[in-house]
């Protein structure tokens, strides 16, 4: 299994990662050996959004022989009151929920001390000012939660997570059909219509992963699949079906990203997602999936596919692309990105402009004008 670093937290996390909130659905032992298999396969960090005793119980014991070597993001606001799941941001519901997680999934620590989703700009408020923040910084100054994470759905907030300076990390929904989805307070309107707002990805979200790459605070994700639409033709909005493994890709092809993490039922769901790892271009390829598709809007926009290899100078394209899409954003070149634009092996002034990248780009983009944008922007 490959690993990425999870931004400035530093920790070496799997690119395929285990969302735990399917866990409850079967008996305690049964969903312990699917966590073990998991991790046998290479998976080290997991999910637990979950207030309920029984997943947390779970997550406990089947990580419990080998805790130093799993990831856990654990949430701060995720309560459960009256057998019932509520976000919480008062102190007497926050409190004891994170002190049961903590007994629960063992150690004495939370790897990734997740702020609770918030969506909402009066969330952000209630959760921002007060002691609840107050008990996250607490906790984490105390070593109890090692990093301070955020989850939301709203790449507003998110991006305003990114400027806190402290929030390290971000859990955020990712797949094709969200990236084209405007900002919203509401995550049922992600779920909504879809055929009438196709615009390409949706700026909120292009600046958001480009800001976490600026500021160095890693992505892991959530929703990749849509709640299992994309994998069907007659519930996806591009009117064609995809495969776990291209879902994969497209998310971790995204700036920023370190991990998605995916839901499982069986051994045979977590084979499925592992095979990423040894998975060929063609069978990773979502773009082909997309640039097909009867209902889509992505023409002329790089989606750091990689179609466009190979280069004869062997120019890592996408990732040329990507830098000066980061770039551009600013109002100047920040000097990380300049760095690591510098660091590659080949840079744009090399580009002959064959354009043979650009007959095979599924989405149009003018990749030659681009290199030769790129290097006027950075000099090389």
């Amino acid at each position: 299994m490959n690993k990425r670093v999870l931004g400035r937290t530093g920790l070496l996390v799997s690119e395929v990662g285990f969302g735990g909130e399917w866990l409850e659905r079967h008996p305690e032992e049964e969903s312990i050996e699917l966590m073990k298999y998991a991790h046998s396969k290479g998976i080290n960090i997991i999910d637990c959004w979950m207030p309920d005793p029984k997943s947390r119980d779970i997550i406990g014991k089947a990580i419990a022989e080998d805790r130093a070597n799993w990831y856990v993001q654990g949430h701060i606001g995720s309560t459960w009151q009256n057998g019932q799941y509520v976000r919480a941001r008062d102190m007497e519901h926050v409190k004891p929920a994170f002190e049961d997680l903590l007994a629960r999934i063992g150690g004495g620590y939370i790897d990734l001390g997740m702020i609770h989703y918030i969506d909402s700009e009066d969330d952000w408020n209630r959760s921002m000012n007060g002691p609840f923040i107050e008990y996250v910084h607490e906790l984490h100054e105390k070593g109890i939660i090692r990093h301070i994470g955020l989850s939301t759905h709203n790449p507003v907030m998110a991006k305003r997570a990114v400027e806190t300076g402290f929030v390290e990390m971000i859990l955020f929904s990712i797949n094709p059909a969200f990236d084209m989805h405007p900002a919203t307070e509401n995550l049922d309107d992600m779920f909504g219509e879809y055929q009438e707002n196709l615009a390409g990805i949706d700026q909120e979200r292009v600046e958001l992963y480009q800001l976490c790459e600026e500021k160095n605070v890693g992505l892991t994700v959530m929703k990749g699949f849509f709640g299992g639409r994309l994998f069907d033709a007659k519930t996806s909005p591009f009117g064609v079906a995809f495969t776990p493994v291209q879902l994969i890709h497209y998310s971790l092809t995204r700036p920023g990203v370190a991990s998605i993490l995916c839901g499982y039922d069986t051994k045979e769901q977590v084979d499925a997602a592992v095979a990423y790892e040894t998975a060929t271009d063609d069978e990773k390829d979502y773009a082909s999936v997309i640039a097909g598709a009867p209902l889509h809007a992505y023409m002329g926009q790089c989606t750091y596919c990689g179609h466009c290899k190979p280069c004869p100078m062997d120019i890592d394209i996408a990732m040329v692309n990507k830098f000066y899409d980061l770039a551009v954003q600013q109002p100047e070149v920040p000097e990380s990105v300049r760095e690591h634009y510098l660091a590659l092996n080949h840079q744009a002034s090399e580009c002959i402009g064959c354009q043979s990248c650009e007959t095979r780009c599924p989405f149009g983009v003018g990749i030659a004008d681009r290199m030769v944008k790129t290097a006027e922007l950075f000099g090389r």
